[in-house]
């Protein structure tokens, strides 16, 4: 027995989705620009960079090209990994998650540990002068 034309389509013919009650509009374009921005801003532009992001990763170095040229996102595992490696994907995906008080206290963290850096840095100076 076959399906007639008739039968219910799962998904509307003019692509048109209802967003979430309370949340921004985010649809996938905008995920995949937010993402190749996040990849530039912490590994720069260059084919280097790509293939530094595809060994950490472990993806293929094509997909992650398009993953910087905004063509396609990762997917959840090759996310995850980004996250584990670059603080500027962590920030997008929270604030795209709409956690706003993450991304601050992330920020608090990273400039405290930029201040401890800086303490450890002006400790071996005085020392080097004693």
């Amino acid at each position: 027995m076959s399906f007639t034309e008739n039968d219910r389509k799962l998904r509307s013919r003019s692509g048109k989705t209802f967003p979430n009650a309370g949340s921004p509009r985010f649809d996938s374009v905008a995920f995949q620009a937010a993402i190749a921005e996040a990849l530039r801003r912490d590994f720069g532009g260059s084919t280097a960079a790509v293939k530094r992001v595809a060994k950490l990763v472990r993806a293929n170095e094509r997909g992650v090209r398009n993953w910087f040229e905004a063509r396609n996102g990762p997917s959840g595992e090759h996310l995850v990994a980004l996250m584990r490696h670059s603080p500027s994907v962590v920030e997008i995906v929270l604030t795209i998650s709409d956690q706003l008080d993450l991304v601050r206290l992330k920020l608090v963290v990273d400039a405290r540990e930029r201040v401890l850096e800086i303490l450890v840095a002006l400790d071996a100076v005085v020392r080097r002068e004693t």
